[in-house]
């Protein structure tokens, strides 16, 4: 809060400055003390687009889905020591854009996991988003030793001679999952209800798949696939530069929101007292007061009527865990950048340590445990801070 709540407070400030600059006379000073949190939102949104003059499809053709899994191949060899190889043809599949893979341990050349991919978005029969699954899990009681996942993504299917085009955000996406994937099939663990991602806490499951997108803005990793479908020319550097200043635009606020509603769900769940004096809503403005203090919700403000996720969507007294994850996969990609990316020895070794532990203990092992393991000490806020633009 110390660091996100003054960046929050110049990021309104630059906002409504331009709402005053080009929005006409209703946002003038004299009309409008402050921007209301409609606007605010608004404005933020015109202040980004302003600032990056960069649209998502003006990216797609640097993103073909084959040139992105190569390099995403190329990175899990690298880091992991685990190599990726297509297997279409050896098992069935239940529509013809389904693609197999088979994981291999480079070192004993072991068989290891498995996994399908079905990349493309089918309206008429496929839901949409983007999800990892468990085909078949590590079990010694049930003598299953290759897991085998689902990576399941929406992206746009090939159109004639034109490949899979992805956005950055997709690219993201894929990277998540794949990060899920990893966790499945990379385990050690032989008991099926703690091998893999089963019986890992919820406030450390999302550690692996945000730690692979962190990759997403590594220069050499991204410019092994970066190239433009027709003409194989590299991603212009200004647009990758553009991709990185996005990435930290609004971090201030997004964090002091988010850290507004986990604090506000935990408040609910821990204290909350629904036969004494306060409301539901007068939580909401206490909070508010320290974690959003430049923008205090309305007196109408009924948000948390809707706030579905601390209430029916399994995140009662959790919410926190977001922003947890986000600490957590930070501070491991920290280990790597403290080693020097470019240093192959380095990034080889802690990368190993990383499949070892958080990769491979899965839910059997406390999620401290693990992390201390990989890391030598607790998860600090440094490098996330740091990410974000906010240290």
């Amino acid at each position: 809060r110390d660091k996100a709540l003054p960046a929050a407070e110049k990021e309104l400030a630059a906002a409504t400055a331009l709402a005053r600059e080009v929005g006409g006379d209703q946002y003038s000073e004299a009309n409008l003390e402050k921007l209301m949190p409609w606007d605010a939102a608004f404005w933020t949104e015109r202040l980004k687009e302003k600032t990056f003059d960069l649209k998502e499809e003006e990216l797609r053709p640097y993103f073909a889905l084959d040139a992105v899994l190569k390099g995403m191949f190329e990175l899990i060899e690298r880091i992991f020591d685990i190599e990726v190889r297509e297997a279409n043809g050896k098992v069935e599949v239940w529509h013809p854009d389904v693609q197999f893979f088979e994981l291999y341990d480079k070192e004993s050349g072991t068989h290891v996991a498995s996994f399908y991919l079905d990349p493309y978005s089918r309206p008429a029969d496929k839901r949409g988003g983007a999800w990892m699954a468990d085909c078949q899990g590590k079990s010694d009681a049930l003598g299953i030793d290759v897991p085998v996942a689902y990576l399941t993504c929406n992206g746009s299917p090939p159109v004639g001679d034109k490949p899979s085009l992805m956005t950055f955000r997709e690219v993201e996406t894929l990277f998540h999952e794949t990060g899920h994937g990893l966790q499945h099939m990379l385990t050690k663990a032989i008991v099926g209800d703690v091998a893999g991602i089963n019986g890992v806490e919820w406030d450390a499951v999302e550690l692996p798949s945000q730690f692979m997108e962190n990759w997403c803005y590594d220069k050499p990793t991204v410019y092994g696939f970066a190239k433009h479908y027709e003409t194989g020319e590299a991603l212009p550097e200004e647009m990758f530069e553009k991709l990185k200043q996005q990435k930290t635009f609004g971090a201030g606020m997004m964090s002091c929101r988010q850290l507004l509603f986990g604090m506000m769900d935990m408040e609910l769940h821990s204290n909350y007292d629904p036969d004494g004096d306060e409301t539901i809503f007068d939580v909401q403005r206490r909070m508010a007061d320290i974690y959003t203090p430049y923008a205090k919700p309305v007196d109408e403000d009924r948000f948390l009527c809707g706030f579905g996720h601390i209430f029916a969507g399994g995140y009662s007294a959790g919410y926190y865990s977001y922003k947890w994850a986000e600490v957590m996969s930070a501070d491991a990609f920290g280990a790597f950048e403290e080693v020097g990316l470019d240093n192959e020895e380095g990034v080889r070794e802690v990368g190993r340590k990383f499949r070892d532990t958080v990769l491979s203990l899965g839910g059997g092992v406390a999620p401290m445990d693990v992390f201390t393991q990989f890391r030598g000490r607790e998860p600090s806020p440094e490098a996330l801070l740091r990410h974000n633009g906010l240290a």
